[in-house]
């Protein structure tokens, strides 16, 4: 118990410089990576074309510089831990599972698909509700752990919570991605998809599930911490290099139609909101302590804008407009989640008196 209390305390991290700015060092890289497409777009073509069995090979590394070691901070070990908080379990993997893909669906095919057709490229129409759907299909890993810990939120049921999203994922991604492409009316090409599970998501899990027992029995909690630190500043590095190949390879078509990020900015932060204000409302009826809730609502709220880009790439391609879309994600994420964390914390007081009132009330 005591090696458990020491491994969630280490992975409690404050936000850091990178993380603190990724909006800006994204959006550097996008005008970095168009930039250097429009004078040497010769070397993004190379990587791009760099690709066997459907799987870009240099996108593929960088994918798994990005996701391996955030998978590194998930224990598995804390599914045993996942009944001491149930309420909040059962609100947010409702809000993860059952409710965000398919509200993001719907956005896509209201705003994207509907109100702003006539100001999108036609033939990326399908392409972009695609990308936004992937977006949502997997709820967010390791950001968790730094808007949790910005709530003071419970930390054994912030790494439960992940730990039971992960597993899940394994099993539920491929089927709710087919699922919702299938009902855009989008060719699902189901041999990539699978392929990108397990490449992805199932193999990563693995290698750093077995890496982190490996650093515990050889040092303990301080060992892992000081691998995941020296690993952090790489991961978000990983991102942002994979950013610059995509708008390496995509800048003509930004710059025909810069207003495009900006209309697919308008379903994530619906969703964003939505989902979020939902997990939150759904914890307090249930008498849920803030300090759960508060997590919860950000889990509910967050996505796994990593394996988004990885399958949207490998699914549809750099220049398509699911690689696109999952970017907007990735641009938008850290103003708007700290944002939820602001508006969670300003709400406390009306969220708990609303808690006590419903636990109160008998069974």
């Amino acid at each position: 118990m005591q090696q458990r209390l020491a491994t969630t305390a280490a992975v409690r991290p404050a936000l850091n410089l990178f993380e603190r700015y990724l909006t800006l060092w994204v959006a550097l890289c996008i005008v970095a990576g168009i930039g250097l497409g429009h004078v040497a777009p010769l070397p993004f073509h190379i990587l791009g074309a760099a690709t066997v069995a459907q799987v870009n090979l240099p996108v593929a590394a960088l994918i798994w510089l990005m996701i391996v070691p955030m998978l590194l901070k998930i224990d598995l070990a804390a599914l045993r831990g996942v009944g001491a908080h149930w309420r909040g379990m059962i609100a947010t993997v409702g809000v993860n599972w059952l409710v965000k893909p398919f509200s993001m669906a719907l956005l896509a095919w209201l705003f994207i698909g509907g109100l702003f057709r006539p100001l999108l490229p036609a033939d990326q129409i399908d392409s972009y509700i695609a990308g936004l759907i992937l977006l949502a299909a997997a709820p967010c890993t390791a950001m968790v752990f730094v808007w949790s810990n910005l709530l003071d939120g419970e930390p054994n049921f912030t790494l439960s919570q992940v730990a039971l999203n992960d597993s899940i994922m394994v099993v539920a991604f491929a089927p709710i991605v087919g699922l919702l492409l299938g009902l855009s009316s989008i060719s699902v090409p189901w041999d990539t998809l699978l392929l990108s599970v397990g490449l992805y998501i199932v193999i990563p899990v693995i290698v750093a599930q077995a890496w982190r027992r490996a650093l515990l029995g050889r040092g303990g909690p301080a060992a892992l911490a000081r691998t995941q630190a020296w690993l952090g500043p790489l991961s978000l590095l990983a991102l942002l290099l994979t950013l610059m190949l995509l708008f390496g390879l995509q800048g003509e078509e930004i710059v025909r139609q810069p207003a495009v990020i900006g209309l697919l900015a308008v379903p994530i932060l619906v969703q964003v909101y939505f989902n979020a204000g939902l997990a939150y409302w759904l914890n307090r009826r249930l008498g849920t302590e803030w300090c759960v809730a508060g997590p919860s609502a950000l889990i509910g709220a967050s996505n796994f804008f990593e394996l988004a880009v990885a399958t949207a790439i490998a699914l549809f391609g750099f220049q398509s407009g699911a690689a696109l879309a999952t970017v907007v994600g990735v641009l938008v994420e850290v103003p708007v989640m700290l944002s939820v964390v602001r508006i969670v914390r300003a709400s406390r007081g009306w969220y708990e008196a609303g808690a006590r009132r419903h636990a109160a009330r008998p069974a």
